[in-house]
């Protein structure tokens, strides 16, 4: 295969993985939309999002048995016509139910298109051209989630949420077409499904939907509070210690935890599961800051979150200069550090941040996505031989993941628990003896006696005022505490990586390796 054809098909592989990754994120700042669509609930909107979540959480490991079985390219295919199929299905959904049940099939297509990516590069490319198709994976890894809130918010603003879901069509057609047609990696393997470890696939399927479903609903219903969520937390514990063992004492287990015995595969992925940690947690602190404490519209959050891309963007090429010259390690290490940076910047946030206010924090985000995770890429899957890239890959976009979902929900129980902390110590300043506070109230009240109402209503209504700005205020502090638990999370990361190896040249496989 010429080079222009690898980039061609590379690119268009790249595509796949963008729009998959692109979806997670595209229905966020839409839900309120989508529900009022639909008619239903806050309670059963969430679910649209939760639902592609855990399908593609459970999908993702399994890829690289998949597409031993499948080969690459009709695994490819097959993931992105079924993508296709499920987003208009999502447009045309007819109720609240339908949309759920799609969206999970929407996942669990699209999933695998994802780590058979980073596989597929390290097929095709070789020395400086690998690096090259690294950096590129790690950009749309780190922005299609990134701009998700942005494009999403403009496509409902402009047009309708059914939208979001019929932009997949015209790019999954291409990409189920051409795919087919143009990649030669591998040849199929139907005799693994007689040997496959069907048990093993149940207990990890079991452990990580219950797992994702356990950390999306746990911060709403307090966690072990809850009896469904304490049960399916210990379903997920237990399903994922027999589905561990299972896989370490089997003989052709569907997941090669055995790759975890490499220092710098083991690494890279919890380095991998610490990115997933700041890429998901702050996409998903940011839009919920500007919409609950600054109402903004869908669009607002976009435009506004929009800046984290351009940086991103920007900074490809710098890193694609130093990638061919400066340790990869090194540069992990300024990725690593300058998302902790992007952090702290985040950490003096009061109520009245907008645009302008989180432009340079965003601005360090943005570089340090890239910073952070091309050479993640590159040096833990280039630590493997090229036999073993399959399911190493599943694995390593598994702990992405994992760490978003994470992320999220210690965010989410940051957000809770802090917020009634920080509300309860303000609350305590709110006395007699605070003079701010009684010319306050004092002006509050005669507003509202101009308004019509008598002294009482008026006094009642000025004191749930000043609780509704103390609320505010408290849950202002707490989205700095986030911010500052996940620039803890990065400095621990940051001071690791001196412990990864510079791996050495891997021997890429011939195209038609199998």
């Amino acid at each position: 295969m010429s080079m222009a054809k690898k980039v061609f098909v590379f690119a268009t592989m790249c595509l796949g993985m963008f729009i998959a990754l692109l979806d997670i994120q595209i229905v966020s700042a839409s839900l309120r939309d989508i529900g009022g669509g639909l008619s239903a609930g806050t309670d059963e909107t969430v679910w649209v999002q939760t639902s592609y979540l855990i399908a593609e959480i459970i999908v993702i490991p399994l890829s690289g048995w998949l597409a031993r079985v499948m080969s690459t390219r009709w695994l490819f295919a097959v993931s992105a016509a079924g993508f296709t199929v499920m987003s208009l299905l999502c447009g045309w959904a007819w109720n609240i139910q339908s949309m759920i049940a799609f969206r999970a099939l929407q996942g669990f297509m699209g999933g695998s298109m994802i780590p058979l990516v980073f596989t597929t590069s390290f097929a095709f490319f070789t020395g400086k051209q690998r690096v090259i198709a690294a950096a590129t994976i790690g950009a749309l890894a780190s922005l299609a989630p990134t701009l998700g809130p942005t494009v999403g918010g403009w496509i409902t603003d402009n047009y309708s949420w059914h939208w979001l879901f019929f932009i997949n069509l015209i790019p999954g057609l291409f990409i189920a077409i051409v795919v087919p047609i143009l990649v030669r990696v591998d040849k199929p393997e139907w005799s693994l499904l007689r040997k496959a470890d069907y048990f093993g696939i149940v207990l990890m399927s079991l452990s990580l939907g219950c797992l994702e479903y356990t950390l999306e609903e746990g911060p709403r219903w307090g966690w072990m509070d809850d009896s469904v969520i304490a049960s399916t937390a210990w379903i997920a514990g237990i399903s994922g210690l027999l589905f561990i063992w299972r896989s370490l004492s089997y003989v052709n287990p569907v997941v090669d935890l055995r790759a975890l015995k490499n220092r710098n595969f083991s690494l890279g992925c919890f380095f991998s599961f610490i990115t997933g940690v700041g890429l998901f947690a702050t996409i998903y602190l940011t839009p919920l800051f500007l919409g609950n404490i600054r109402g903004f519209s869908a669009l607002d959050i976009g435009i506004t979150i929009f800046s984290t891309g351009v940086f991103q963007i920007l900074s490809i090429p710098v890193y694609s200069w130093l990638a061919n010259r400066v340790d990869l390690r090194w540069l992990m290490m300024v990725g690593l550090g300058s998302f902790a940076l992007s952090m702290w910047l985040f950490t003096p946030i009061t109520h009245d941040w907008g645009s302008a206010q989180f432009l340079l924090p965003q601005a360090f985000r943005g570089a340090a996505q890239q910073f952070s995770v091309a050479p993640t890429v590159m040096l833990t899957l280039g630590a493997l031989p090229p036999e073993r890239l399959k399911q190493a890959s599943g694995l390593f976009n598994l702990m992405r993941n994992l760490g978003g979902a994470i992320g999220i929900a210690c965010c989410g129980t940051v957000l809770n628990n802090r917020t009634n902390l920080h509300y309860s110590r303000l609350a305590d300043h709110l006395n007699n003896t605070n003079q701010a506070m009684d010319s306050l109230l004092q002006s509050s009240t005669a507003h509202f006696i101009q308004g019509g109402m008598d002294l009482l209503a008026a006094q009642t209504a000025a004191l749930k005022q000043l609780s509704s700005l103390t609320f505010r205020e408290a849950q202002t502090q707490s989205f700095s505490d986030a911010f500052l638990l996940i620039m803890v999370a990065f400095i621990v990361a940051m001071l690791m990586v001196p412990l990864m190896r510079k791996p050495g040249a891997v021997k890429a496989p011939s195209p038609d390796a199998h």
